[in-house]
């Protein structure tokens, strides 16, 4: 991919947080590097504030309202996210950077399609959307999806006693907790463990599945306590969030923004492929459990059925 021909970034989740930082870093690039935007977000006042913000910085950017909690919304938005491509409204699709997230505090709250929360929004919502748009990547492309090191509950997770990941069969994973069932703070740590280990998964088989040309990348922003991706969980961990997030050395959507913008466009990052997992600026090796043939063929061939089933219902 070259500065001449930056085409068009699509984004979730661009209405805060890392998402907001991301889309305005792409929106400030100067003149002949800076690609439109397609900013796919929750309908409202959040989404036409960076959209204006954007173009302000001189970027063509067209919003897109979508409840990544239902899959209807997801096919929608990529309908529409279509129709802007094949019309000409904005140029080729270059880049495809899979960001919003969610982290349930309870885990026995279900999607619109019945998947438990974490899971729908941070990864079944994804795999719809790279499912509709994927035949419009124009190569060279990239899809940047975002993961955790929670997958495996690194020496920061541990100490705020994050677990890591607990996988089982996808179908399984993808059910909320039953009923009696009592939320803690645990079940919605490996349920957002999981959920980044699927996403590691779903990367290497992904890769396997695109048309050459296109990239697929995992990016971890760095531990970023305080944003308002567990606007869900009770008001002590928030509050305990946003105190850690002061602390030096943790990472921000103002330093990690611009950084996942750069892994979606700029050339530097251009060799990498097969889900490899960019940590802030760093590629970075990931363990032996996020490699695995197997489990992701498994994760490919269940996430086609819930994707469907969501689609008959």
């Amino acid at each position: 991919m070259t500065a001449t021909e930056p085409g068009t970034v699509l984004i979730t989740g661009p209405t805060r947080g890392l998402g907001r930082a991301t889309a305005l870093a792409l929106a400030a690039r100067p003149d002949g590097e800076r690609p439109d935007l397609l900013l796919v977000g929750r309908p409202g006042k959040a989404l036409e504030d960076v959209a204006q913000a954007a173009r302000s910085r001189g970027a063509t950017v067209h919003t897109i309202g979508c409840d990544l909690s239902r899959l209807a919304d997801v096919r929608k938005a990529a309908a529409a996210a279509r129709e802007s491509l094949e019309s000409g409204a904005v140029r080729p699709l270059r880049a495809l950077i899979a960001n919003a997230g969610a982290m349930s505090a309870d885990t026995r709250q279900a999607s619109a399609d019945g998947y438990e929360l974490t899971f729908a929004v941070g990864y079944l919502a994804h795999a719809q959307l790279i499912a509709d748009l994927r035949d419009l990547l124009s190569a060279p492309a990239r899809v940047v999806m975002l993961g955790s090191n929670t997958y495996h509950a690194n020496i920061y997770r541990r100490l705020m006693g994050v677990p890591a990941a607990d996988w089982r069969d996808p179908l399984e994973i993808a059910r909320p907790a039953t009923a009696e069932t009592k939320p803690s703070f645990k079940a919605s740590g490996v349920a957002y463990s999981n959920t980044k280990l699927a996403i590691l998964y779903y990367a290497h088989e992904l890769q396997r599945q695109v048309a050459p040309g296109v990239n697929v990348v995992v990016f971890e922003p760095g531990w970023m306590p305080g944003t308002d991706l567990g606007r869900g969980m009770p008001a002590a961990a928030r509050a305990m969030g946003r105190g850690l997030g002061h602390l030096p050395g943790v990472a921000t959507p103002e330093r990690s923004g611009p950084a996942l913008a750069s892994v979606a466009l700029d050339a530097k990052w251009a060799q990498l492929r097969d889900g490899a997992f960019v940590v802030r600026d760093k590629v970075t090796e990931v363990k032996p459990i996020a490699q695995d043939r197997e489990r992701e063929g498994r994760l490919w061939e269940a996430t086609e059925k819930l994707l469907l089933d969501s689609a008959h219902v």
